[in-house]
């Protein structure tokens, strides 16, 4: 039979645990995916980013922005015009939407206009003190022939993407984002993503995005990108 005193701890140390445990903060209660945290009381997602290098040394030329987050080169193929690079699959971005009640909608390319629900997206940046600050969009990127901020109240939209047979050799399809790589896109030049903006192809040649260096950190800098689908401004 067990010593009474050693029950009294056993129960004790049980019970302590279950009441911190359900006291720890929503993100750490999550189950998640790499890269990937999702806050269901909040209603966001939270991914690991960097910010994205400018000019890769096989281009001779650096192109405007056009999407804001997708792999690294070599994998991403939209790695040359992106804010960030991440490591998370697409995929599980979209999966983490639909598990905060969204359902996804239509991506375009080219002409035609994304449709699907909308949500917020903005940086958490940390600055000197190690304190994260937000970072809207329309602060992250400024047209370079004039210097005028991304509009301010563009609408980000859960299209989802299309689905892509990689290999010619076979079939079958796969999650076409997950093929390219591309979380994000500003313009509709891809199908192949799961957010993009309310605007329509020809704005691609109205803007010509570059990075707010007084803003966001130099390249390589860890970042937080967010998404919020809590309908919140």
């Amino acid at each position: 039979m067990e010593h009474p005193m050693k029950l009294f701890h056993v129960v004790l140390v049980t019970g302590l645990l279950v009441i911190f445990g359900s006291q720890l903060p929503s993100q750490e209660k999550k189950d998640g995916t790499p890269g990937v945290v999702v806050d269901k009381d909040k209603k966001t997602i939270t991914i690991d980013a960097k910010i994205a290098p400018r000019k890769l040394p096989h281009l001779k030329e650096i192109y405007p922005l056009e999407v804001i987050a997708c792999w690294p080169h070599p994998k991403g193929k939209k790695a040359h015009e992106t804010v960030v690079t991440i490591d998370a699959k697409p995929s599980d971005v979209h999966k983490a939407l639909e598990s905060l009640g969204l359902k996804s909608g239509k991506p375009v390319m080219g002409e035609g206009e994304p449709k699907g629900p909308a949500v917020n997206v903005y940086f958490l940046v940390a600055d000197s003190t190690g304190l994260e600050r937000k970072v809207t969009l329309d602060k992250a990127m400024v047209d370079s022939r004039n210097g005028k901020p991304f509009p301010k109240n563009i609408e980000w939209r859960f299209t989802g993407s299309t689905m892509t047979q990689a290999d010619p050799g076979k079939q079958e399809k796969i999650y076409g984002a997950d093929y390219s790589g591309t979380l994000m896109a500003i313009f509709p030049v891809t199908s192949e993503t799961v957010l993009q903006t309310e605007l329509t192809i020809k704005y691609e040649g109205l803007m010509k995005l570059e990075l707010n260096t007084k803003v966001l950190p130099k390249e390589g800098t860890a970042v937080k990108l967010m998404i919020d689908a809590s309908g919140k401004k």
